[in-house]
């Protein structure tokens, strides 16, 4: 649940979100950057220092750094003065990092789940109970949570809903997690976890400054985060990333990932002969027979792992195809932790992309974001969020302790 905006004069938001991305900085910085008067940059300065979203420094002066005349005083943002969760919250995993208003990590917390035991109850807990840990781990508590972002497996609508699946899977990962993390911050927000991996490529990853471009989770399921024209796409229910489309398309028949389809194919053909068991492939253990090995192996030029990458290139290249048809991607980045060890099946797949589609054939490229990238677009997409409404969040809460002391 989120306050309403506050009344207040705009100079205010402008000098809060200068100094957000600043370290320090004077009134005449101010002036420069957000050309206001004096008089406006100081009275919004001086007010967000009353707030405690700013923090007054020692002047020139007393720092050492100035001698004559007089010292001008110097402001900082008041990172400290809340923090934000950034949470993704997988099928096997949980990955929580507690950082600052202006995204400093102050801790990082990893746990495997059971992928039996989740129940829309039990993994409510779990997930409740990681955020926990990671707020102790910080030194901080559910008081100093301005915002919390939570990716899931699952369609995310706008209101943090997910819609009904057949089997019920989609309402296990989100277990009305928009109404469990509303008591515990003012700003929730609930997003699929591919469109968390689309807001980081686009942040910090190998979509910076491209407003056209998919990005690909591509390990045990295909799912993509759309963004076009700079927007990140969702659709009525939160499905405009869901690629089950794809048991439909001749050449990939199949939603599972490259990383689930290659451990298949690798298994099957040990099994059924293809490959010998005397061949560095077919010599690993079947439990341990997984798509970073055969990628490796790939990588160093073994044979047969290679036939299995050109494989998995193969159906890549139908993907983007679609992608490309669907969306008229600039780029489309395939991400997660499968990104580590795909360059191999990328390769083949930049070669088989074909080259008579009406629409130019994206530019594919892999990720190196690794197997954070969900729960670093859930950081990202927290302090933007944050950014956006602290203002209103501690103009709220002046009003609250002023009304309960009359």
């Amino acid at each position: 649940m989120t306050p309403d905006n506050v009344a207040r004069p705009a100079s205010m938001d402008a000098v809060l979100d200068y100094a957000w991305g600043a370290r320090e900085f004077t009134a005449t910085d101010v002036i420069e950057n957000i050309e206001v008067t004096r008089s406006t940059a100081i009275s919004a300065v001086d007010a967000l220092v009353e707030l405690g979203l700013l923090r007054e420094l020692p002047n020139a002066r007393d720092a050492g750094q100035y001698r004559m005349g007089r010292p001008a005083r110097r402001f900082a943002f008041q990172s400290d003065a809340g923090v934000v969760v950034g949470v993704d919250a997988g099928h096997t995993h949980l990955a929580v990092t507690v950082a600052d208003l202006a995204g400093e990590v102050m801790h990082r917390l990893r746990r495997e789940l059971d992928p039996q035991n989740d129940s829309p109850t039990e993994r409510r807990t779990e997930i409740g109970d990681a955020v926990d840990a990671a707020l102790q781990g910080a030194g901080r508590g559910r008081d100093d949570l301005v915002a919390i972002c939570v990716g899931v497996p699952a369609p995310v609508d706008k209101h943090g809903r997910s819609p009904q699946h057949p089997d019920g899977f989609w309402a296990r990962m989100n277990p009305d997690l928009a109404d469990a993390f509303g008591p515990w911050a003012p700003l929730v927000r609930i997003e699929n976890d591919a469109s968390l991996a689309a807001v980081a490529e686009g942040s910090i990853g190998a979509a910076v400054g491209c407003s056209d471009y998919v990005a690909l989770l591509a390990g045990q399921r295909f799912g993509a985060g759309v963004v076009v024209d700079g927007s990140l796409l969702r659709g009525r229910h939160g499905g405009v990333g869901e690629m089950i489309a794809f048991d439909h398309v001749m050449g990939v028949e199949t939603a599972e990932g490259l990383g689930h389809q290659i451990s298949g194919w690798a298994r099957s053909a040990v099994e059924d002969g293809s490959i010998a068991p005397s061949s560095a492939l077919g010599s690993i253990p079947a439990d341990e027979l997984d798509a970073r090995r055969v990628l490796e192996l790939a990588a160093a030029g073994d044979t047969d792992a290679r036939m299995l990458a050109d494989r998995a290139g193969q159906m890549l290249a139908r993907v983007v195809s679609v992608l490309g048809s669907m969306f008229d991607p600039q780029r489309v980045v395939v991400t997660g932790a499968v990104a580590d060890g795909i360059a191999v099946a990328v390769d083949k797949a930049r070669d088989a992309l074909p080259t008579d589609l009406d629409l130019p054939v994206p530019e594919l490229v892999v990720s190196s974001l690794g197997a954070d990238v969900v729960v670093e677009g859930a950081l990202h997409a927290a302090v933007d969020l944050a950014r956006e409404r602290a203002l209103d969040l501690f103009l709220a809460s002046r009003s609250q302790n002023e009304a309960a002391t009359l």
